[in-house]
């Protein structure tokens, strides 16, 4: 077994947070699961190899939030590391890495930037001078420089690129979207949606339309699908299966060890909703979060048939129309929690072996929650992640959603403690603003999807609409409106 220590800076930095979702990854980036526990001022890591591999931990850096930073690459040794001081040697080595691969392909960097490099790299050698005295402050200051300069980066690259697609298409091809809740919008509602949005992802869930097996209740669907096609809006329809409490029906239960029953309950489901809805959708979700599933007994092995199934029916029955297959939490970070055979990109590619005609991957980020969720990552840390999805070589669709508030939400499925005054309708509003342009921006992405529209319907994150419970539009929205606008062409296809 092999463990590695961390002396933290100051030790109330070891929060619940850094224990449950710190976990240590290798070359591939893929996490390994690790025991983390307090020990008199320590972090300490327990895992069942001795490889090197760098240390991925919530923490907290002023004016950014609580973000999950990465250490470089370490050895195993018996002397602890400087925690604080290795998370700012691992970001301010990814800033000099992407600020040299951006400045190859053209970018012009920011004076600002460069600057804020050099006061980061002379914060982090006092760091090191000094870091036998167990002071982390200078550490805390290069980090939070770091992140600064991370910031300014990422918000050139995606003006100048955004830029260039322009100059060279007249337009940016992408959709921007946003899920619909099952219930009827107002006007004033609608006309959000609606400034905000060219494609709506329109809800199936198995367990509101086939409560009891063979009735079929579509009458929230067809009314949304009617609304879209009034209003000119692109139409995703699904996810068809998300094998979860919120996707399955109750008498579904029955079959929870019968594979081949469930498999053909869910063809038959599949194939009405293909066939009421063919040529009313432009494109089809055909399954979310099955690489996360914990509800149904299935090895992965199962599950890759169960999608793999999913997506041939589709096919078979709407040929002239495009399918994607969601991932749900794709940097992994519940592997650090318990093993799996596959890690999410080895799943979908996985099912891009098996040459499966879909035609996109929908990366389902929902940021700032934890179990569920995924944690906040800062802008370079999602550029590089979506480099290396791209590497599969199908375009890239991506659904977001980030928390307003950290107070309790009873309207939320999920009761996830959120870190007090991490989030506030403004901290919101800045992600929105630096993420979605960051993310619209590579070519490789094809949509971006706020995966939850209200607070005021039953949802699945707290706070992570983009309308208040009394139904008021957050700041975000008016965010994606003035990003909506600035799409050009209103009608881009999948």
């Amino acid at each position: 077994m092999g463990q590695m220590r961390f002396i933290v800076s100051p030790p109330q930095c070891i929060t619940e947070e850094v224990l449950q979702f710190t976990y240590m990854s290798g070359m591939d980036r893929t996490p390994w699961v690790v025991h983390a526990e307090a020990d008199e001022g320590e972090l300490v890591l327990e895992r069942d190899v001795s490889d090197s591999g760098s240390v991925t931990v919530p923490w907290y850096v002023e004016g950014h939030g609580l973000l999950a930073l990465s250490t470089g690459t370490l050895a195993e040794r018996w002397e602890p590391y400087h925690l604080p001081l290795e998370l700012a040697r691992g970001t301010i080595n990814v800033l000099r890495t992407q600020l040299y691969e951006w400045e190859l392909i053209g970018l012009t960097v920011p004076d600002a930037v460069l600057r804020m490099l050099k006061d980061a790299l002379l914060k982090f050698s006092w760091a090191v001078v000094q870091q036998d005295s167990g002071d982390g402050v200078a550490a805390q200051e290069a980090l939070q420089i770091a992140l600064d300069g991370s910031q300014h980066l990422a918000a050139a690259y995606s003006e100048q690129l955004i830029a260039v697609r322009r100059r060279a298409t007249g337009r940016l091809p992408s959709l921007l979207g946003g899920a619909l809740s099952s219930s009827e919008m107002d006007d004033a509602t609608a006309r959000s949606f609606l400034a905000a949005f060219n494609m709506a992802m329109v809800p199936v869930y198995w367990r509101d339309v086939e409560a009891a097996e063979g009735s079929f209740d579509w009458s929230a669907c067809d009314r949304q699908i009617q609304w879209c096609r009034e209003h000119g809006l692109q139409i995703c329809m699904g996810p068809l299966l998300q094998p979860d409490g919120r996707g399955l029906p109750d008498w579904i239960y029955l079959w929870d060890d019968d594979f081949d029953t469930l498999v053909f309950s869910a063809g038959q489901f599949v194939d009405a909703v293909v066939n009421r809805y063919r040529g009313k959708v432009d494109l089809w979700h055909c399954a979310a979060r099955v690489n996360t599933s914990q509800v149904l007994n299935f090895s992965e092995e199962e599950k890759l048939r169960l999608v793999a199934g999913i997506v041939c029916r589709v096919k078979g029955l709407d040929p002239d129309h495009s399918s994607m297959i969601g991932i749900d939490q794709p940097w992994g970070e519940y592997q650090g929690r318990r093993a799996v055979d596959l890690s999410p990109i080895h799943f979908a590619d996985a099912l891009i072996r098996a040459r499966l005609d879909f035609k996109a991957i929908f990366l389902e980020m929902n940021f700032g929650c934890f179990t569920g969720g995924t944690l906040l990552r800062s802008e370079i840390d999602v550029n590089r992640f979506l480099d290396d999805w791209s590497l599969l070589g199908l375009p890239l669709a991506v659904g977001l959603s980030l928390p307003s508030s950290d107070g309790t939400d009873p309207r939320a499925r999920q009761k996830i403690d959120l870190p007090a005054g991490s989030w506030s309708l403004d901290a919101q509003q800045a992600w929105v603003a630096r993420l979605v342009p960051l993310i619209l921006a590579k070519p490789g992405i094809q949509a971006v999807v706020w995966n939850q529209f209200e607070d005021s319907q039953p949802h699945e994150f707290p706070h992570g609409g983009l309308l208040t419970s009394q139904g008021q539009a957050k700041p975000a929205i008016h965010t994606l409106a003035a990003l909506q606008a600035g799409l050009i062409n209103p009608r881009p296809t999948l």
